[in-house]
């Protein structure tokens, strides 16, 4: 299975995301420089965190226009896998790939930690790994990581089963402590936590007191992905 890494300029977080396929799927990955609108025959699209254009206007706001974003929408209009997580779920939600936007964090402050999170649907591309109410502990780091929409988005979210993940307790200020939803197909996931940083246990390489709770994001669209591939 061939995954590809959308880079904007400002992106940080590329090499993780890069290395979750490589060295933890040991799939094939190739990164997709935002300016390029060829998806270069991929089979899924993660788009990384980070703070694509300096998170000037909003976060995500600008990224949204980049030429590789059409070929997303084109791709995940035809059901191809595409997950972005932090700064990728803002570029989704400014996309409108996804509904809502992300807001500043109620604290107003940087808020880099451990959270715990409960999945909510195991019905997406990248949560069907996982059981539902089975919590996860996932590091976050965001600024503008507060998930909001109108009431009637919200109701619709949570009637559609399209909240993937919910903060076990108050984090960021996030409506329902939404921390990731999905489109109406489950082909698109956006997530404020990073499950690229939490794949092996007390890593040399992401430290201790990790239980590599992330692998399911990551086993989901493989197990999917190979699936549909041999079918």
């Amino acid at each position: 299975m061939k995954f590809g890494v959308v880079v904007f300029p400002g992106s940080n977080c590329e090499k993780d995301m890069a290395d979750a396929v490589s060295l933890y799927l040991k799939e094939e990955v190739v990164f997709l420089w935002h300016h390029d609108a060829d998806l270069k025959g991929v089979d899924a699209v993660l788009l990384p965190g980070g703070f694509s254009y300096g998170d000037y206007l909003r976060s995500g706001a600008i990224a949204r226009f980049s030429p590789v974003m059409e070929s997303v929408r084109a791709f995940a209009d035809k059901g191809g896998p595409v997950l972005g997580v932090c700064n990728g779920f803002q570029v989704l939600t400014e996309a409108h790939l996804l509904p809502g936007a992300l807001m500043r964090n109620q604290s107003l402050k940087f808020q880099c930690q451990q959270v715990q999170v409960v999945v909510e649907t195991t019905r997406t591309v990248f949560s069907g790994a996982y059981q539902a109410g089975q919590t996860l502990q996932l590091p976050i780091a965001h600024a503008d990581g507060n998930f909001f929409a109108d009431p009637d988005v919200i109701r619709q979210l949570e009637d559609n089963q399209q909240v993937v993940l919910r903060y076990t307790q108050e984090v960021n200020g996030s409506v329902n402590r939404i921390a990731g939803i999905c489109n109406e197909k489950g082909n698109v996931v956006g997530m404020m936590p990073h499950p690229e940083r939490n794949l092996w246990p007390t890593s040399p390489t992401q430290g201790a007191n990790w239980n590599g709770d992330g692998r399911g994001v990551f086993d989901s669209v493989l197990s999917l992905g190979l699936s549909l591939l041999k079918a």
